[in-house]
Formats: structure tokens, C-alpha cells, sequence
């Protein structure tokens, strides 16, 4: 049997845990442990995937009140990897991204909503120097937890699919069989820890 002590300590924890993230709260996206993943066809029978490693942001969240709370996250576009290195060097081109122009996406967020239970997120995701909106199926946040450098950290994924062409990037080829060498249906993934700013100094990343 456990300890009354023992009992009111477990319950405290969770009180203060309750507490803490029902409060709206300001976070740093975490560079060293975000991305912006996508997936699209490829020659009509496979998908290749990639991602940005360099997501960069802040992110206003309250659970209370969901239409306070806010995101301006920036990608850098040149961050950009599918492990080939041929690739990546085109999709920097003038035929896609265009990152000698266009070196950043970026998503602001409009309106924060739960459908169902889940967290939705509405807002203007901009790329290649054109912006439309976009709807955010997010899985999180998750709770509050505290780092071994006493950072709190939170996590959350978040998902939507786009036509690229709607944002300016036609380059294709026909094949031979028919069809075409690349889908125009983009499955973006957003994978994001964040911490909470407390206006102390974070520590280094390279610590963590």
C-alpha cells in the first residue's frame, strides 16, 4: 500500500503539472530538434521524401482561451535535403524554390481551433514568394516536462497537404509511358520542440 505521503506528493506533481500548462505560455522552436518534412510522388510509383533542417519561431499558446494563441515560424529554405546531393541543388534552382530569391518559408498562423477533439491550425504558409492559407492537423502539444538543463520543452506534429502548384512550382517532365515524373500532392510534416521563454539565456546547444 502506498504511503499517504507518498500519495499527496504523486498528487501535487500532477496538480502543479495541471497548473502549469492550462497557463498561456511563449516558446522558442528548438532548431537543433525540429524540421519541416515532406513527402511527394516520384515517376507515378514511389515517394520521395525530404526536409529542411532549420526551422526557426516563436509559438504563443493558450489552452484557455485557443484564439490568443499564435505561431510565425520561418524554414530556411537552403536547408534543404533528399539525400542527393544533384537534387537538392535543382530543388534550389529557379525551377522550384528559387533560394537565391525565395530563401525562406514561412507559416503564420490565423486562427487556432479543436475539431473533434484535435487541435487545428489555420494560417498563411508562404513559399517561393507566394502566400495562401493552409490547414495544420496537429497531434499535441504534449505536457510540459522539464529538461535535464532545466529547460521546460514541449512537442507537437503537425501535418497538411498542399498542391505545389498553387504556389508557383510547375517545373515537370512527361514520361514516355505516360504520366509524369513528379506529383503535384505535397505532404508536409512539421515535427517541433520548443522551449519556453523565461528571459534567462537557454543554454548552449551544443550541450544538449
Amino acid at each position: 500500500m502506498y504511503s499517504s505521503n507518498f500519495l499527496k506528493a504523486v498528487f501535487g506533481v500532477l496538480a502543479a503539472s495541471a497548473i502549469a500548462f492550462g497557463q498561456p505560455s511563449t516558446y522558442e522552436i528548438d532548431t537543433a530538434h525540429s524540421s519541416a518534412q515532406f513527402s511527394v510522388r516520384h515517376l507515378m510509383i514511389s515517394n520521395v521524401k525530404g526536409e529542411f533542417s532549420k526551422v526557426t519561431g516563436t509559438i504563443l499558446y493558450d489552452p484557455k482561451n485557443l484564439s490568443a494563441s499564435k505561431i510565425d515560424a520561418v524554414i530556411d529554405a537552403n536547408t534543404i535535403s533528399t539525400r542527393d546531393a544533384k537534387r537538392d541543388e535543382h530543388l534550389k534552382s529557379a525551377d522550384f524554390f528559387e533560394t537565391a530569391k525565395y530563401p525562406t518559408l514561412q507559416f503564420k498562423s490565423q486562427e487556432f481551433k479543436r475539431t473533434n477533439g484535435k487541435l487545428q491550425i489555420k494560417g498563411a504558409l508562404t513559399i517561393h514568394g507566394v502566400t495562401k492559407d493552409v490547414v495544420l492537423d496537429v497531434d499535441g502539444p504534449t505536457p510540459e516536462i522539464k529538461d535535464p538543463w532545466a529547460l521546460t520543452r514541449v512537442g507537437a506534429t503537425a501535418t497538411t497537404k498542399i498542391n505545389r502548384k498553387d504556389w508557383g512550382l510547375t517545373f515537370n517532365s512527361v514520361l514516355e509511358t505516360g504520366g509524369v515524373a513528379i506529383g503535384d500532392e505535397v505532404l508536409i510534416t512539421l515535427d517541433i520542440e520548443a522551449t519556453k521563454k523565461t528571459g534567462t539565456t537557454n543554454v548552449s546547444k551544443a550541450a544538449r
